[in-house]
């Protein structure tokens, strides 16, 4: 059997983003058109202004892919897209252009959730290994997985109001930094004091949850600035360290109630230097394998989704011509 060369769109927020991968495996090439200036004049995503860039992007972002791979586009095999979840008129963009694409060429066209296609960032790096946990952590979920085999997940535990990344997104916001959030805090951080150190509480769910709460950390940072006006870099270190704290502490609990060999972190937050510190620190105290994609597969990227894309095909999955995005989208089986 020869190589199965998956081109891979992605269009669920701010980024356009279209790559090829081989066999679900192999990066061949990929090329991405970010709005994320343009959207922070507003302090975050404007949902018409992302679907504007990317109609005006995805041909010229198609085009580079190409280009860079040194594969025409007669030798794609199949296209991958991202269903959802995501902003409604972001995913129409890529899930039409798919399907215009795929019926163009007469090759078939896969829908993928864009959550599950983080995780498969990792299988970019290394075969994926089964059973393992996931943490999704980004500006739009938090959620812990049990992972099983291909299209086998089951959630564990999600966030019950914010995300991860959008603590960082609003805590950036009270701090007066631009969007987006976390790479802002992160830099700020960096020039906290050793002592004293500022802390940010952490939301009580009880002993059993797997869930996570955020939300509780705007107000909390909000009260600090006015409290600390002279104090930014603290700041920021204090409500990076609650995050990672909640992030480690229920990942813990996950751990010790589902104890598997693998452990795979995925989403725009897995950038953060200081949790990838502290879930190598939980990885070594369970004897886990930790797998963390690099930087540039962290965020969204086209990589991903033709990675799980790949798989999706070879299960006999096909997007129907008729199916529009779906922007509820629960994880899961």
């Amino acid at each position: 059997m020869g190589v199965l060369n998956v081109l891979g769109i992605e269009s669920s927020c701010d980024d356009t983003a279209i790559a090829v991968v081989q066999d679900g495996r192999h990066l061949v090439s990929q090329a991405v058109a970010s709005s994320a200036k343009i959207h922070a004049r507003y302090g975050g995503v404007v949902p018409e202004v992302a679907a504007r860039e990317h109609t005006m992007a995805i041909l010229p972002v198609l085009e580079e892919t190409l280009e860079r791979s040194r594969i025409s586009l007669s030798a794609i095999d199949a296209i991958a897209v991202t269903e959802g979840p995501g902003l409604l008129g972001a995913l129409l963009i890529g899930v039409t252009f798919a399907k215009a694409l795929g019926m163009g060429l007469g090759i078939p066209v896969v829908g993928v959730h864009h959550l599950e296609a983080h995780l498969y960032a990792n299988a970019l790096i290394e075969p994926i290994a089964f059973p393992a946990l996931g943490l999704l952590v980004s500006g739009g979920h938090t959620t812990i997985v049990l992972w099983q085999g291909h299209g086998r997940l089951d959630v564990l535990g999600e966030t019950r109001d914010d995300a991860a990344g959008e603590a960082f997104d609003k805590g950036a916001r009270a701090l007066g930094l631009p969007y987006p959030g976390g790479p802002q805090i992160e830099r700020l951080a960096r020039t906290a004091r050793v002592e004293p150190r500022l802390r940010l509480p952490l939301a009580n769910l009880g002993p059993e949850s797997l869930d996570f709460s955020f939300s509780g950390l705007k107000t909390a940072t909000r009260e600090m600035v006015v409290a600390y006006p002279d104090r930014p870099g603290d700041i920021a270190w204090a409500l990076e360290d609650a995050v990672v704290r909640a992030l480690v502490k229920t990942m813990t609990r996950a751990l010790t109630r589902h104890p598997v060999h693998e452990l795979y972190l995925a989403g725009g937050v897995s950038a953060n230097t200081a949790l990838r510190e502290q879930m190598s620190l939980l990885a070594a105290r369970h004897a886990v394998r930790l797998h963390i994609p690099p930087v540039e597969l962290c965020t969204d990227n086209a990589a991903m989704v033709a990675a799980l894309g790949y798989y999706r095909l070879e299960a006999g999955h096909r997007m129907d011509m008729g199916a529009s995005p779906r922007t509820n989208y629960p994880l899961g089986r």
